[in-house]
């Protein structure tokens, strides 16, 4: 079908439909990003201070956890949070949109 086509009634509000939930699963996934961003900085702060601060004063830790490995439980802890956040919101957000759209399309 050409462009140039004018579109009916029907199809220009299905079109309009289809990017308002395209512009609403941007929003949800920005909210997401964001707040996994968040959590990514809290958890890396509250896992390199312990991480950091047992390396220097166990025994076992010095011997064990070289740089390579303090990294790595510092990012594993970062990543998962960010991936946990991130769901978590991209998900509550979706819902909420859910139940406006609901309650919108009702009234």
């Amino acid at each position: 079908m050409a462009k140039n086509v004018a579109q009916s009634p029907l199809e220009r509000s299905n079109l309009a439909s289809l990017d308002h939930k395209l512009a609403m699963a941007k929003r949800c996934s920005q909210e997401g990003v964001v707040a996994g961003a968040k959590a990514a900085v809290v958890a890396t702060i509250a896992t390199a201070i312990p991480t950091l601060a047992s390396v220097r004063m166990l025994p076992w830790a010095r011997a064990n956890l070289n740089h390579t490995a303090q990294a790595l439980i510092i990012s594993t802890v970062a990543g998962a949070a960010y991936f946990i956040v991130a769901d978590k919101t991209v998900l509550a957000t979706a819902r909420k949109n859910s139940f406006n759209h609901f309650s919108n399309t009702e009234a």
